[in-house]
């Protein structure tokens, strides 16, 4: 396997991964933020509904709604996580290029994506960024050899690079969902983005130019799902590209929906969500599906 010098020269220990394999991760929680996405039967964004026509339940409990935005502009966080291991080979040069479209068309002012590549470990090619054009050329330069830690890349940029509370973060996640090197498991990812507050959306290549890969298929889907974002499962380079918009689209195309949480207790459980709409005529909704709340720490 080769790779880019600079690019090894990155990676970052792991994000000291190791030194951290039995942290529970749970976020303060005063108020909880969601991102609700509504769609009609053919799935068309619908951007024009009131706060008068959602309903907030935390474990089955009604909530009150404290802060309401249609369309929110709050800045946008982007991970964007691609596999480049063995399996991918075939398909990488297809990815890079659908990635590319999709980076230039996303980032508005005040935005910011990083790039990261994970084989049997995890590397960050390039940080945080508000240009495109530093992204859009280290996304060129990958190359594909090696394992495969989804779980590792997932759980530790969202640990050390989701950190920023003011901005909607997104990871968008390029992997045929198999994942064979990390340490850490699908249910240990899928608590550091939840805890983080992360929205994931998946670029499942498992049935692009090869087998199809079932397990993969249904992690990815659960990650996106459990977060509020969605999976997509494309079969030609066209569709890859269709998915990598569809992101795009429904990022600018979001409620912002806030409360406080009536149960005060800092039990560290995990607490379950739902929002529904009055008259909903068909129209489907999406959002993360529940938060850790705070525990109480003791001396």
């Amino acid at each position: 396997m080769h790779k880019p010098a600079a690019c090894v020269a990155l990676i970052v220990a792991l994000f000291l991964l190791c030194a951290f394999q039995d942290l529970q991760v749970h976020v303060d929680v005063e108020a909880v933020n969601l991102f609700v996405t509504v769609t009609d039967r053919q799935g068309h964004f619908i951007t024009d509904l009131t706060q008068d026509r959602f309903i907030v339940y935390e474990d089955r409990v009604p909530q009150e709604i404290s802060n309401f935005v249609q369309e929110t502009n709050l800045p946008l966080r982007i991970g964007l996580l691609i596999d480049t291991s063995s399996s991918v080979r075939l398909k990488l040069n297809f990815e890079k290029e659908a990635a590319i479209r999709f980076v230039r068309s996303v980032m508005r002012k005040n935005d910011q994506a990083l790039l990261v590549e994970f084989d049997e470990g995890v590397t960050l090619v390039h940080d945080f960024t508000s240009r495109s054009t530093p992204i859009i050329q280290a996304v060129k330069q990958l190359r594909a050899g090696g394992g495969t830690a989804l779980w590792d890349a997932i759980y530790v940029v969202a640990r050390e690079k989701m950190t920023d509370r003011l901005a909607r973060k997104t990871l968008v996640v390029v992997s045929d969902g198999e994942d064979l090197s990390s340490s850490r498991s699908l249910d240990d990812a899928l608590e550091m983005v939840q805890a983080s507050e992360v929205t994931v959306y998946s670029i499942g290549t498992s049935k692009f130019g090869a087998s199809q890969n079932k397990k993969g298929e249904n992690a990815l889907k659960e990650l996106s799902e459990e977060t509020g974002g969605t999976a997509f499962f494309p079969y030609s380079a066209e569709l890859l590209d269709e998915a990598f918009d569809l992101i795009n689209r429904e990022l600018r195309s979001q409620y912002s929906v806030t409360y406080t949480p009536k149960n005060e207790a800092l039990d560290g459980k995990f607490r379950r969500i739902e929002v529904r709409l009055k008259d909903s005529k068909g129209l489907k909704l999406r959002h993360k599906r529940g938060y850790w709340a705070p525990k109480e720490k003791t001396s």
